[in-house]
């Protein structure tokens, strides 16, 4: 099993973009724990922001949604307060007097392993393992995801990594493009040009490259 772990390390680096990466995560997860029925990620968003791009079915995203509404369950003590959280059944766990009964009744999820994805520079969030049957995982399950998900939040904090920089690189591009537009317009320089779309931004509470963008599509100048 170790093996087929480290072979799953090497698919996720080659995939060509963190939502892609997270599919194969959830992907993965089903195959190489034999006792997870679904399986979904909690992506932690600058600390405090949850959310689940990637389920293997609509029960997860039912589950974990419902577990941001109420702010208890597995997956966030997995992300902000143990590593590992286990359940045997969810439905009767005292740790969650509300949200275990409930989604239990809801949607017959009764065992869950939730495992933080962590780097050493960033919490990514939490990979979760459901079943609808009691005491479903064992102790190789736990075993066997720890080290998935300790792949897995590389390989996804490295995609958003390359994500983030491209994103960069495309926004200092727009704004250079607005910028040649407006000098060229108004006969000022570079710095004038740049004041004129972050104060554009800042009266209209809009992100600076999409000021920049809807120049360049449209041509009229910022705010007339």
């Amino acid at each position: 099993m170790a093996n087929r772990i480290a072979d799953a390390a090497r698919e996720l680096q080659s995939e060509r973009d963190a939502q892609s990466t997270l599919d194969h995560v959830v992907k993965l997860s089903i195959e190489l724990i034999p006792h997870a029925e679904h399986a979904g990620i909690s992506l932690l968003h600058r600390r405090q922001r949850l959310d689940t791009p990637a389920a293997t079915s609509p029960v997860v995203a039912d589950v974990e949604r419902l577990q941001y509404e109420l702010g208890e369950g597995p997956c966030l003590e997995a992300i902000f307060d143990a590593p590992i959280v286990h359940s045997d059944h969810v439905g009767n766990d005292e740790r969650w007097p509300v949200w275990g009964p409930k989604a239990t009744a809801d949607t017959g999820v009764r065992s869950m392993l939730c495992l933080r994805m962590f780097t050493h520079e960033q919490n990514v969030g939490a990979l979760n393992l459901y079943a609808t049957t009691p005491g479903a995982f064992t102790e190789t399950d736990v075993e066997h995801g720890e080290l998935l998900a300790a792949h897995s939040a590389v390989a996804v904090a490295s995609a958003q990594q390359v994500e983030n920089l491209q994103l960069a690189v495309d926004g200092r591009s727009v704004i250079g493009q607005a910028q040649g537009i407006l000098m060229e317009r108004f006969n000022i320089d570079a710095e004038h040009a740049f004041q004129v779309l972050a104060r554009v931004s800042s009266h209209s509470n809009t992100k600076l490259r999409d000021v920049a963008a809807e120049l360049i599509a449209t041509r009229k100048t910022p705010g007339t």
